[in-house]
């Protein structure tokens, strides 16, 4: 009797595998990672900290939610500046679609440390960006966004920075 349950078992495992498999591959898709280069502080009016950039941010697809102002999803990523500067950060982002044309608005709050770069004057930030983005093949795009970070006077200073910056996405 026994052996009856144990080969019943491994049958319904075996029939279930391929199901999961099939899942799987559906939610490899729903990871959007965004790897990007660009300057920090584009405008420096000081000269002193204006450098390079490079940073990582990721959104899951499954949770775009589309509503009568536009699809809206979380964003989480982060950055290092050439001055070792850090910003980390989650927020929501906006996408508009024309074509294969994306207008995407975000707002991010991060924790900031500045590290050899500019004093911002918190390590609580807010980020305001715009981003255009291009599909270039099936599940890849390129794009160019200019994003503003600051503290809203909340911080000792806000001097703020603006960066620019050229991306790359691709779905997983």
């Amino acid at each position: 009797m026994n052996l009856k349950k144990f080969n019943l078992l491994i049958i319904l495992i075996l029939l279930a595998m391929p199901a999961q498999s099939e899942e799987l591959d559906i939610l490899k898709k729903t990871n959007e990672y965004n790897i990007f280069l660009g300057t920090f502080d584009t405008i420096d009016k000081e000269g002193d900290d204006k450098t390079s950039l490079v940073g990582l941010e990721h959104k899951n697809t499954n949770l775009f939610r589309d509503t009568i102002l536009g699809k809206f999803s979380p964003v989480t990523g982060g950055f290092i500046s050439g001055n070792n500067s850090i910003y980390l950060y989650t927020g929501v982002e906006a996408k508009y679609g024309i074509g294969p044309l994306s207008v995407i608005p975000s707002f991010a709050p991060g924790y900031y440390d500045e590290g050899a770069g500019k004093n911002l004057g918190s390590v609580l930030e807010f980020k305001s960006e715009i981003k255009l983005n291009f599909d270039i093949f099936e599940n890849s795009k390129i794009g160019y966004s200019y994003s503003h970070i600051s503290n809203n006077d909340w911080g000792d200073i806000n001097p703020g920075i603006d960066n620019q910056q050229i991306s790359f996405s691709k779905n997983f």
